[in-house]
């Protein structure tokens, strides 16, 4: 009997008077509750405990009964007797019915596959005694390949199976998007995540991707899914993404074989003749066309992740490595590769380092500002409410000299770890770029406003000084033009 099948009739059978008064009190219990963290962790079980029970208690999704039936069918797909081909059936039966369940059932399948497909206790526990006492002898790398082994989960196994259908790999990827944000509050859940993270690193590498390039003439549902999955800046209309498709302008994305109608991340590129420093003339449907073959400057404007479940992967540095070669020998005239990017961490990072940032002013520049915010000393809730008025401040404000300098210090000093803080200056950065300039009104859309008071950077990708740039970046220390390094304080 097919998984869909038999836990179909398991469920149905819970309809008798006996089970749905089994059901009322879980139900009343999650309502008493009044709280999904709570109905969905508190009230349950050990996972161990529950399997050996007859009766759900309330906070429990699947009874007991239910919870068995599911196990065995993760099983039966890792059953090494059967053949991959037979895995792969069972597998898809257990993702049909998958489909169907609610988040509480589908939180009870990850608890199974991370808990119940764990490595043996005992024999991890041993092979890591003999890879100690081996630690120095002749033994030693045979002592290594039985702790390799011992380390090696079932779970892994049982995952690559379900790869083996055809819609297992984007089962897998939907599956991780709809775990990550229960990890906090569900530590159990950590091995299956680690499990499947491990797994994509290997089976998303650069070296099985496909850069294809996304243009006007692709399907309509490729650009359908660019609309959907922009995440930098809002595509409006149908208009607004031909212009952005059109023919100085360029976009690229990774795919993989088993998810070929979705890009797993993309680059929209800008064919100008400077660096830009706003975002409104580019993505302006009434802009003069330039001939691409005449651009020297090349500026990536827009890099979006479209799989939350490949959180972690990192692909993007090859991305931009990537289509810089393409650009390169499509349009030779191309000399300068920079970003137009956003400074999202600024505004929350200002709110906290105001007062940081006004105690590095010197007297003079102090009581100018004072003076300006009706607040001598200057304070720091003046400052940040003076702020808010950014796209109004002419270039010798001084609020405005002070927003540029501490967007600078966030940019090429605020580091954690050695790291920037800024998610976008830590992708850029990370890749061998430098901070070229800052960009004053970048972006005055709402969203500008609100994540860094309209303030753009332009991170140049200096081809030469990459690995120079990234070995600075290891060593604590951020690459900046000297237009940034005369901001600082």
């Amino acid at each position: 009997m097919a998984a869909g099948d038999w836990i179909t009739r398991g469920v149905s059978r819970l309809k008798t008077v006996g089970d749905a008064a089994v059901k009322s009190t879980a139900v009343a219990g999650i309502k008493k509750a009044g709280d999904a963290k709570t109905a969905l962790f508190g009230d349950a079980r050990p996972l161990a405990e529950r399997l050996e029970a007859t009766l759900r208690r309330p906070g429990e999704a699947m009874a007991p009964r239910t919870l068995r039936r599911a196990l065995a069918e993760l099983q039966a797909v890792l059953d090494p007797s059967v053949s991959d081909v037979e895995a792969g059936r069972r597998a898809h039966a257990v993702v049909q019915w998958y489909a169907g369940r609610d988040p509480g059932e589908r939180h009870d399948v990850w608890l199974l596959m991370s808990e119940r497909f764990a490595p043996d206790a005992r024999k991890l526990s041993s092979a890591r005694d003999k890879h100690e006492a081996a630690a120095g002898t002749p033994d030693e790398g045979q002592a290594e390949v039985h702790l390799r082994r011992a380390l090696a989960a079932p779970r892994a196994r049982l995952l690559q199976r379900f790869a083996i259908d055809p819609d297992g790999m984007r089962f897998l990827v939907d599956l991780r998007a709809e775990l990550l944000p229960h990890l906090k509050n569900d530590r159990r859940l950590l091995p299956l995540d680690a499990e499947l993270e491990h797994l994509f690193s290997t089976w998303f590498d650069v070296a099985f991707l496909d850069l294809r390039r996304i243009s006007w003439d692709s399907p309509a549902s490729l650009i359908e899914k660019l609309i959907q999955y922009e995440a930098v800046h809002d595509i409006k209309s149908w208009a607004d993404v031909k212009n952005r498709l059109d023919s100085d302008r360029r976009c690229y994305g990774f795919f993989h074989p088993r998810l070929l109608d979705t890009p797993l991340i993309f680059v929209e590129v800008a064919l100008v003749n400077r660096i830009s420093e706003g975002i409104e003339p580019l993505l302006d449907e009434a802009a003069a066309l330039v001939q691409p073959d005449k651009a020297s400057t090349a500026i990536f404007y827009s890099i979006s992740n479209t799989q939350t479940g490949l959180r972690g992967v990192s692909f993007g540095d090859s991305l931009i490595k990537r289509v810089v070669e393409t650009l390169q020998g499509e349009l030779p005239r191309l000399k300068v590769f920079a970003t137009l990017s956003p400074i999202p961490g600024f505004r929350g990072w200002l709110a906290k380092h105001a007062g940081m940032m006004l105690a590095k002013l010197d007297e003079k520049r102090a009581a100018e500002l004072g003076r300006v915010l009706g607040s001598l000393p200057p304070t720091a809730e003046r400052f940040l409410s003076a702020a808010e008025e950014a796209r109004t401040l002419d270039a010798k404000s001084p609020v405005r000299q002070l927003l540029l300098q501490s967007a600078a210090e966030y940019l090429g000093r605020a580091t954690a770890d050695g790291k920037p803080v800024d998610p976008v200056a830590r992708f850029h950065l990370g890749n061998g770029a430098r901070v070229e300039k800052l960009d004053w009104a970048g972006d005055l859309s709402t969203k500008g406003l609100k994540q860094s008071y309209g303030l753009m950077v332009n991170y140049l990708y200096d081809l030469k000084r990459l690995d120079k740039h990234r070995a600075l970046l290891a060593q604590g220390k951020v690459a900046v033009s000297g237009d940034i390094d005369d901001l600082f304080f």
